[in-house]
């Protein structure tokens, strides 16, 4: 097994990762959109975790990263599996069948919350302070800010894939704080264990039920796939378990917030679009409730007495 040794993480290289994550996995959901029209939910999600997790074996051969052989670690993958991608989504695939992608995306925004309380309630692994409470609520008021009141005006509709992913959320925030405890791999390691497993959870339910050789799936959609598989979900896993690591649980799930104002910023560089003056605000909020949850508060020095 590859260990890693412990290193004081650079500050900027770790939230410049945190946008990229932000940015692969806000992009995620217009491909899950894009590839469920032709492609049911269980099997796009396992075509989605067999080629990440494939690709990701394959990357670990050049820097000599083994996997660990030892059942209760891969019984741990098996967990971080279910938490992470098998259910929560399986969830968010079923769910988009009926829900916009940018709606979707603010549902599943909620993770940090999540995140906060149950660290709160459950685990209380990290300092919970009132900054981070102040980064919650900043964080979600940018969200509403950013994408328009009026964007929620049909909560009330396909309310059944509405709580469906909100419930993908609670898994996102659950996986967070649970994949802490594979410090000491190198974060491939995790990565590639929890896709293959997620992949072997999942490739026989979608023989069972969805019949995955009588489709006739859209070059778009599969095109959705692979973009989803290798950008959003490989490349995105090393990421994150960095960034669970160096960041934290709470943290980490900061990013969710960053997807919005990102997508926001591509429309204005590549579409010609202008955000109203409203979603420069709610911008603005993003970032200082994402800078409340990351920024470690700075140590006053002990007074030594004369």
């Amino acid at each position: 097994m590859t260990e890693t040794h412990p290193k004081t993480p650079n500050l900027a290289t770790e939230l410049t990762l945190l946008v990229a994550l932000a940015t692969l996995w806000g992009a995620s959901y217009t491909f899950i959109r894009i590839g469920v029209a032709t492609i049911p939910p269980i099997t796009f999600i396992a075509g989605r975790t067999a080629i990440a997790g494939l690709l990701l074996l394959i990357i670990m051969r050049a820097p000599g990263v083994t996997m660990p052989t030892d059942l209760a670690t891969w019984r741990r993958f098996l967990f971080q599996a279910c938490m992470n991608s098998v259910i929560p989504w399986t969830m968010v695939a079923w769910g988009e069948r009926a829900l916009d992608a940018g709606l979707a995306t603010i549902l599943n925004s909620t993770a940090p919350i999540f995140t906060f309380f149950l660290t709160l309630v459950v685990t209380r692994h990290e300092a919970l302070t009132s900054r981070k409470l102040i980064g919650v609520l900043a964080g979600m008021a940018g969200i509403c800010l950013i994408v328009g009141v009026q964007a929620l005006s049909g909560f009330g509709e396909q309310l059944t894939a509405q709580i469906v992913t909100l419930l993908a959320a609670v898994c996102y925030a659950g996986a967070a704080i649970f994949g802490r405890g594979f410090k000491g791999l190198d974060p491939m390691a995790p990565a590639a264990g929890s896709l293959i497993s997620g992949a072997a959870i999942l490739i026989p339910l979608s023989l069972v039920f969805e019949q995955p050789w009588t489709l006739t799936p859209s070059t778009h959609s599969l095109l959705a796939l692979l973009a989803l598989a290798v950008f959003s979900t490989a490349l995105a896993f090393v990421i994150y378990f960095r960034l669970i690591q160096t960041l934290g649980s709470v943290g980490t799930t900061a990013q969710a917030y960053l997807r919005v104002p990102i997508g926001v910023g591509l429309g204005v560089v590549f579409l010609g679009e202008r955000p109203s003056a409203t979603a420069w605000i709610g911008l603005a909020c993003v970032v200082v409730g994402v800078a409340a949850m990351t920024i470690p508060p700075r140590k006053v020095p002990a007074r030594v007495s004369p």
